[in-house]
């Protein structure tokens, strides 16, 4: 694809100062229209990139060809670009202004509580009708979920939604509507029992400790803005290797990448959520393969992270593993503090595929767990099939996804 006949309109933008600012192009697919893609060169965080097409790889092969291009003199600075491209490079400075002024704008604590309590006011009565609605799931038993209609399901989630409990109608979305599948009746019911449980704690909060209360504010929807957590987050100071990214999407449809992060002093885990519209991926904050010296702020649920100033880039290395039963007892801890967790991240030392029926990663006691194929046949092309200290992200419904692997010689490889 890195050919000029590939890429009929491209052309670069100009940076204030001389140079390149960014380099865009239109490439032939398959179908009628061609893929736009995007790179923006001098965003202050790195590289970010853009395309149309559908491929969950950050940076596609379209960015990858275009790169290319440019960096043979295939493509010339252009006064005049495509209006995508202007909307595009014009959102990213708005945001980052955004983001600016906030940063420069103190938060008034007394101001953010009220703001929080009268939040928690709206959402609790959003909560208890959704309490109401599960004793009637329960007294109707599981014998109508397949008759039931998908606007049964939907009226409940819109509810929420107008009440500001976003994050409580997302986990009514994903009950198991209409029934079907294999093992649908127990599927139904422990996501009943999920959403009684996450009722049960949020209508309690006021006798729970802080951390708990951070929990369900985050799983019922209720956000904390970034400014907040910059503001008066926990800071961490430490050197964060980046363990890998994850993508997924929403229950409305956005796009939703995970980045997983590690202490290498504190040994504390962190998240960083990134968000896009549909058809847009997700800019990551942090490159995979790395390692990044500096501090991070807390959101108040103690996992997720955003990071606070600009920090020292290397490449990755190895971090400390362990084996299966070490990783399924961080995940036991970790679901403790938060029952509704739907992944989360190991690192496993010595880990090799395994196949007896499905592929498994198993570690040198012999103690395996499922594991999941996306990225199977690139770790078999890197390892051989050999031992490797593996960071994946755990999920008992997909099994064991890796994202980073180390080999012998602690190279490693973003998977």
């Amino acid at each position: 694809m890195a050919r000029p006949g590939s890429w009929p309109e491209c052309g670069t933008v100009a940076a204030d100062g001389g140079g390149t600012s960014a380099v865009w192009g239109e490439c032939k697919g398959s179908g009628s229209k061609p893929y736009l893609a995007a790179v923006h060169l001098d965003g202050g965080e790195g590289p970010a990139y853009k395309c149309s097409c559908p491929s969950r790889k950050i940076p596609c092969k379209h960015v990858l060809a275009l790169l290319a291009l440019w960096s043979g003199g295939g493509v010339e600075e252009r006064d005049e670009k495509p209006e995508w491209v202007n909307s595009w490079l014009s959102g990213r400075a708005a945001r980052k202004q955004r983001a600016a002024a906030a940063a420069a704008t103190p938060v008034d604590p007394e101001k953010a509580a009220a703001t929080l309590r009268a939040r928690e006011e709206t959402v609790a009565a959003g909560i208890e009708e959704l309490r109401v609605w599960l004793n009637d799931q329960v007294d109707s038993g599981l014998a109508e979920v397949p008759r039931l209609e998908y606007g049964h399901w939907d009226r409940m989630a819109k509810r929420l939604v107008d009440a500001k409990a976003a994050g409580a109608a997302g986990l009514v979305t994903m009950l198991p509507q209409r029934g079907g599948g294999e093992h649908w009746p127990e599927r139904v019911l422990e996501r009943l029992g999920l959403l009684h449980l996450l009722v049960d704690g949020y209508l309690s909060r006021e006798g729970l400790d802080e951390r708990t209360r951070a929990v369900l504010r985050s799983r019922v929807g209720i956000s904390t803005r970034t400014e907040e957590v910059l503001s008066s987050g926990e800071r961490v100071k430490d050197t964060w290797r980046v363990l890998g990214h994850r993508e997924g999407l929403t229950p409305d449809g956005m796009r939703l990448l995970r980045t997983w992060l590690r202490g290498a002093e504190s040994d504390r885990w962190a998240l960083t959520l990134t968000f896009s519209r549909p058809g847009e991926s997700p800019e990551p904050p942090f490159r995979g393969g790395i390692e990044v010296e500096g501090e991070l702020a807390f959101h108040p649920d103690g996992l997720r992270a955003v990071r606070t100033d600009a920090m020292t880039e290397r490449p990755v290395s190895c971090p400390k593993g362990g084996d299966v039963e070490a990783a399924l007892d961080s995940y036991a801890l970790a679901l403790a503090a938060d029952p509704w967790l739907e992944a989360w991240p190991v690192v496993l030392e010595a880990a090799a595929p395994a196949r007896e029926e499905r592929w498994y990663l198993a570690d040198r006691n012999g103690a395996a767990l499922p594991m999941d194929t996306a990225t199977l046949w690139s770790h078999l092309a890197v390892t051989g099939g050999r031992p490797a200290t593996v960071a994946a992200e755990w999920s008992p419904r997909t099994g064991l996804t890796p994202m980073t692997l180390w080999d012998e010689d602690g190279k490693a490889t973003v998977l």
